[in-house]
């Protein structure tokens, strides 16, 4: 259950987050992109997790492939196999030719080789809300387990925060793995997100900047909730928002914001 306001611990995560793995710099959602942003100095990522026609989690936004891979139709329909056989960087720059779209597994091991957090966004396909949830909370629990068999304290510090806009997803992955948080996203923060949280056992609220305000950000600190907000991209609003309290910033533009959020 989200801390009460007396309760309220510390943000544990970093502070800074590279949207999609690399922002503006690497083609999104790809080993590539976790590479440019560790470039970067960026030790902690954002990026979005769907599940193929076989179940298996691989890394993508789109509910479609034409945008960032060489592939065409719907991503609900493809095996994993044929998804991560698909170009997914030519699109974005000749350098990144024939980068593929990774599995949520390789992802894993990718960033826990190179010492970077994750916040992984579950995007479901209508109708998969839940079974992507599970999915996905079961792939990341089973992974941490194995590696805390190993390295006990980095697994704990390495335990991603789940994020989603559907929150029969977040809701599946709390059934599934407890001990994984939760983080519950919105567009705009509606006016019912305390209750929405609770709902959940949500650890933290997720929203666009542009639609928060000083006074919201000091409610859902007051609340005991942790708050990230995305995709911040100037400097002058990632200062504003740290003095508004918010606990943790995505942004696309590493080239211009530091990991520690200066310009």
């Amino acid at each position: 259950m989200a801390p009460r306001a007396s309760e309220r611990c510390c943000w544990p995560y970093a502070r800074m987050l590279a949207h999609r793995g690399g922002g503006t710099l690497a083609p999104e959602n790809t080993l590539a992109a976790f590479d440019v942003g560790f470039a970067y100095g960026y030790r902690a990522a954002e990026f979005d997790t769907v599940l193929s026609a076989d179940e298996i989690p691989v890394l993508l936004h789109d509910a479609t492939l034409e945008r960032t891979t060489n592939g065409s139709g719907s991503v609900a329909t493809k095996t994993a196999a044929q998804l991560v056989d698909l170009d997914a960087g030519s699109w974005f720059d000749a350098r990144f030719a024939q980068v593929r779209l990774p599995t949520l597994l390789q992802a894993l091991q990718h960033c826990w080789d190179r010492g970077i957090w994750l916040n992984v966004e579950i995007k479901p396909a209508p109708g998969k809300e839940a079974r992507t949830g599970a999915v996905v909370a079961q792939t990341i629990a089973g992974f941490c387990a194995d590696k805390r068999l190993i390295d006990p304290a980095r697994s704990l510090w390495f335990s991603p925060l789940l994020s989603s806009f559907a929150p029969e997803a977040l809701a599946a992955a709390r059934s599934t793995a407890p001990d994984l948080r939760r983080g519950l996203l919105f567009g705009r923060v509606p006016r019912n997100w305390q209750s929405s949280l609770h709902a959940l056992d949500a650890f933290s609220l997720h929203c666009d900047h542009r639609k928060l305000t000083r006074a919201l950000a000091q409610e859902i600190r007051q609340s005991g909730a942790g708050l990230l907000c995305y995709t911040v991209n100037d400097p002058a609003r990632v200062r504003e928002l740290r003095e508004w309290g918010v606990d943790a910033l995505c942004t696309d533009r590493i080239d211009l914001i530091r990991s520690d959020g200066a310009p």
